[in-house]
């Protein structure tokens, strides 16, 4: 169901993506206890994804009629999430199961929170505030009415919309869009209530669920000014992505998560589908699962680092940033048909479809 929310998901991204049984030994966990707090003493507004100088590149290049970003940027104002005719469709409690069955309210949300992201873009881009209006209108509904999410999908759900909220929320807040201070703190409680403590504790599922879920956490924090909730969310980020991301100098088998209880190689074997041999940087927990879900993950990985470069703290030059790289070339030479499956990987065969898809 996510990936047909689509066009706008794909030309936003391309918009913005443009400026930018033995036991396991301690050493294989990470440390979280030694990891020190990330957040600045002054949170740098916008600054969820994009920030400031970013947006007025793309705004500039748009304007110019450069390509690619005009393409993009026409591309996201023509998707169906794009179009200033739809409205809003807010529910008290948005319930999601295993693959969003029951969907109540969970693809409508998803949606929502793309729109108010894409109107956002557009208003800073165009300067017209029936754009600007579009998408404090998508917010304003959604903080009026949610009370929960619910069901066992809750968190990735609250997660993926939580994540776009956060960013169209930065955009509106920082460019005097017109939101009313009473609408602003009427969507920070809904973020800080509804939002920030489903995702904050993380989640044991495969690895795209905690990595979307610190995304948000992440770009929430930043929104609310919560430097406490970001280092915690920070702290579990930087413990996973060891956990997702496989590089060679891991040892002969990738890292768990803290919290996870995988203790044996044999438990860690399973956790990362079955895959038994890792010879080579950039190996995913969940390549041999598809590359649609791993692409979730990889892209939440790239979108964090973003977030905290912008808040001052330079994710690409470290640990991170290596994992990232690796992940990035491994994938894409399999997607890009550029190498073949060997034998080893997968068990020689690999479901492709890296990227938002249709």
């Amino acid at each position: 169901m996510f990936l047909k929310l689509g066009f706008v998901a794909l030309a936003a991204a391309h918009l913005t993506s443009l400026v930018l049984c033995t036991p396991v030994t301690f050493d294989r966990i990470e440390d979280t206890d030694s990891l020190q707090p990330r957040a600045p003493a002054t949170f740098a507004h916008p600054g969820v994804l994009l920030d400031a100088a970013q947006l007025d590149f793309i705004k500039s290049k748009v304007n110019s009629g450069a390509q690619p970003w005009t393409d993009a940027y026409n591309n996201m104002l023509a998707s169906p999430l794009g179009s200033l005719s739809r409205t809003a469709s807010p529910t008290a409690t948005v319930e999601c199961g295993p693959t969003s069955t029951p969907d109540i309210g969970c693809t409508e949300e998803k949606q929502d929170a793309l729109a108010a992201y894409a109107m956002s873009l557009a208003w800073y881009v165009s300067g017209s505030t029936k754009y600007a209006q579009k998408a404090i209108s998508y917010m304003n509904a959604w903080a009026k009415t949610i009370k929960a999410h619910t069901n066992s999908n809750a968190p990735l759900q609250t997660g993926w919309a939580g994540s776009s909220w956060a960013r169209a929320a930065e955009i509106i807040r920082y460019s005097n869009a017109g939101w009313a201070a009473s609408d602003v703190k009427a969507f920070e409680d809904m973020l800080r209530n509804v939002y920030l403590p489903k995702v904050i504790g993380g989640s044991n599922s495969n690895g795209n669920w905690e990595l979307v879920m610190m995304e948000a956490a992440i770009g929430i924090s930043v929104f609310l000014n919560d430097g406490a909730s970001y280092d915690k969310a920070m702290t579990k980020f930087l413990a996973r992505v060891p956990a997702y991301v496989y590089l060679t100098t891991d040892g002969s088998y990738p890292k768990a998560a803290p919290g996870s209880g995988l203790t044996t190689r044999s438990q860690i074997v399973s956790y990362w589908q079955g895959q038994s041999t890792f010879p080579e940087n950039g190996i995913a927990q969940e390549t041999c699962r598809d590359f649609v879900h791993t692409g979730y993950g990889i892209a939440s990985i790239a979108h964090v680092a973003e977030t905290s470069r912008i808040q001052g703290n330079d994710l690409y030059t470290g640990d991170v940033g290596t994992r990232l790289r690796y992940a990035l070339g491994f994938h894409a030479k399999y997607q890009l048909g550029a190498a073949a499956v060997p034998s080893w990987l997968c068990g020689g065969s690999l479901k492709l479809g890296l990227g938002p898809g249709k």
